[in-house]
């Protein structure tokens, strides 16, 4: 009996951070329309046409395009991990027009901005634009993207979401990036 409880609390608790991640709900879900937002180009994505302290709205530059959008409140190495592998897809499938964008979000917009322009010249994003949105602290507010989420995932084609991962500090793992990449495959087989 002694050796069987703490199994059991265990795998409790284990169940609990898995229901846990699973009930956090952050930006918009599938089926759900995507709206303009105007946005600030800090880094990346350098052959876009669109220059570093360019402000637009990315959503409307890329339209009906099968995009991921990734809204972050940190510019970490788990980030990182997920554009180095999003910026592989996306150059892998450039006949198939993917696309996507990193939006940092959080209080403090022009530290942002420094965090980003540091990230993309830290983590060379080639096909990947690391941008700000002028909406903070959560990012565009039509979005939806939750405060308790470190990081949302957003992928849509055709202006209607098709997939959404969100995630709480530390919930991006090397397991939810390929769940995160084998989503925006879908989007162009």
């Amino acid at each position: 009996m002694r050796v069987l409880f703490p199994m059991v609390a265990a795998v409790a608790i284990a169940f609990a951070g898995v229901a846990g991640a699973a009930d956090l709900k952050s930006g918009l879900q599938p089926g759900e329309g995507i709206g303009a937002f105007d946005v600030e180009k800090c880094a990346g994505a350098a052959d876009d046409g669109v220059k570093v302290g360019q402000k637009l709205c990315y959503r409307c530059k890329l339209g009906a395009r099968p995009m991921v959008m990734v809204f972050s409140r940190n510019a970490d190495e788990k980030l990182a991990k997920l554009v180095a592998e999003l910026d592989k897809t996306v150059t892998d499938k450039a006949d198939m027009k993917l696309a996507a964008f990193v939006n940092l979000i959080g209080d403090d917009a022009a530290e942002l901005k420094s965090k980003a322009e540091k990230f993309g010249k830290s983590h060379k994003a080639g096909k990947i634009a690391i941008v700000v949105p002028q909406d903070q602290p959560n990012g565009p507010e039509g979005y939806k993207i939750s405060k308790d989420a470190d990081v949302t995932v957003i992928i849509a084609s055709e202006g209607k979401v098709t997939s959404n991962h969100a995630f709480k500090a530390d919930g991006l793992t090397a397991e939810s990036i390929k769940k995160i990449v084998a989503d925006a495959e879908k989007l162009v087989e």
